[in-house]
């Protein structure tokens, strides 16, 4: 399930990047796969954290 979340953060930001670099239209679009991207590596960084207690 970690490496599943790791991947799934990296395509996303693979995809914003490519998505602000070549399509500008679907910018809103883009920069919320950032913002779940983001969510995504908090939430791993929580969960690793209740792991280690």
């Amino acid at each position: 399930m970690k490496y599943l979340i790791y991947s799934i953060i990296i395509v996303l930001i693979i995809g914003w990047i490519l998505g602000f670099l070549v399509f500008q239209i679907l910018g809103g679009l883009i920069h919320l796969l950032l913002v779940l991207a983001v969510i995504l590596i908090i939430y791993n960084w929580f969960i690793g954290q209740k792991n280690k207690e």
